[in-house]
């Protein structure tokens, strides 16, 4: 059963009990479980559990009856224009990434040097070890990527690398909150396959690790 992995706990709690509703678990016009029950199943407070609650009734999908409890009164939620239009420009911003980092990674399989694996190494660490907030695992993500860039020694790639960090950042933190990472261990082996390929020196492994999971990202916002 999913629960919430991080925060912020109210949006993410709000995205599961949406995916669960599109995965069929209750009906149109089919009451939820009572609260208590389903703040245990998400591993969330009831507070928390109520502000999701407020957030995807505001969406038009649940409906709160005083003394009744909580209905389902939609199956999807309509977005609004400017969420549609954010995503258009985070998908750009993936396939910007795509260009840059499958190419970095593929040279750092060829030309790191045993520091350069080094910093690899401990980026990833730190990206492990993130604080469970949005912008911290945005900010230890591009630090990893970032050492990956450094190590392929093409001081271009790093310009433009360094450059687009700041809409990056903007882009990644705005994605994470449309669609919360489904399964944040999957995620981090992805980078995890990453590093294997760098440290093996094997350029088209290393290239094909960073396609696959930047085009993962991108496809998220389907």
């Amino acid at each position: 059963m999913s629960q919430v992995q991080r925060h912020p706990l109210a949006a993410q709690a709000a995205e599961v009990l949406l995916e669960r509703l599109r995965a069929g678990e209750w009906e149109l016009g089919h009451r939820l479980p009572g609260e208590t029950t389903l703040a245990a199943q998400l591993g969330v407070g009831r507070s928390t559990l109520r502000e999701a609650i407020r957030e995807l009734a505001g969406r038009g999908v649940l409906e709160s009856r005083q003394g009744a409890g909580v209905f389902v009164t939609s199956l999807d939620v309509a977005e609004d224009w400017d969420t549609v239009l954010r995503r258009a420009d985070i998908a750009a911003v993936i396939e910007a990434r795509i260009a840059i980092e499958a190419e970095a990674a593929a040279l750092a399989a060829a030309r790191r040097t045993p520091a350069d694996l080094r910093n690899i190494l401990r980026a990833l660490t730190a990206r492990a070890e993130a604080d469970a907030s949005i912008e911290a695992l945005v900010d230890a993500d591009t630090a990893f990527h970032r050492t990956v860039v450094v190590a392929a020694h093409n001081d271009i790639l790093l310009e433009m690398f360094n450059a687009f960090v700041p809409r990056l950042r903007r882009s990644m933190i705005d994605m994470l909150r449309i669609r919360p990472i489904a399964d944040p261990p999957a995620d981090h082996h992805a980078h995890e396959d990453l590093y294997v390929a760098i440290r093996a020196r094997k350029p088209d492994v290393a290239a094909t690790a960073s396609r696959v999971h930047l085009t993962a990202l991108k496809a998220a916002l389907a």
